[in-house]
């Protein structure tokens, strides 16, 4: 099939490039493109990301109460401050 397409300037170096490097004709290069393109992502498996874990065992503090325990070492924190400042002023 016989069409026109107008290429942005970027997409037009990437291919006369791309025929440089290969050695290959234009239209051979650009169709190889739009079929890599269009088939979808390739997945590679090398390429993936995996979060390394580690078994930590078992909790040394009871964690249900995180959030409470949190608060009051931020209420333990803000007092020193306070302290800190008064203690600085006289």
């Amino acid at each position: 099939m016989r069409t026109t397409v107008t290429l942005d300037p970027d997409v037009e170096a990437l291919l006369r490039r791309a025929v440089r490097e290969r050695g290959e004709p234009f239209k051979q290069v650009l169709n190889a493109a739009i079929r890599e393109g269009l088939s979808g992502p390739r997945r590679k498996a090398a390429n993936r990301f995996k979060q390394p874990t580690f078994n930590m065992g078992r909790p040394l503090v009871d964690l249900t109460k995180a959030l409470s325990l949190a608060g009051e070492l931020e209420d333990a924190e803000a007092v020193d401050r306070v302290r800190r400042r008064a203690a600085a002023e006289k």
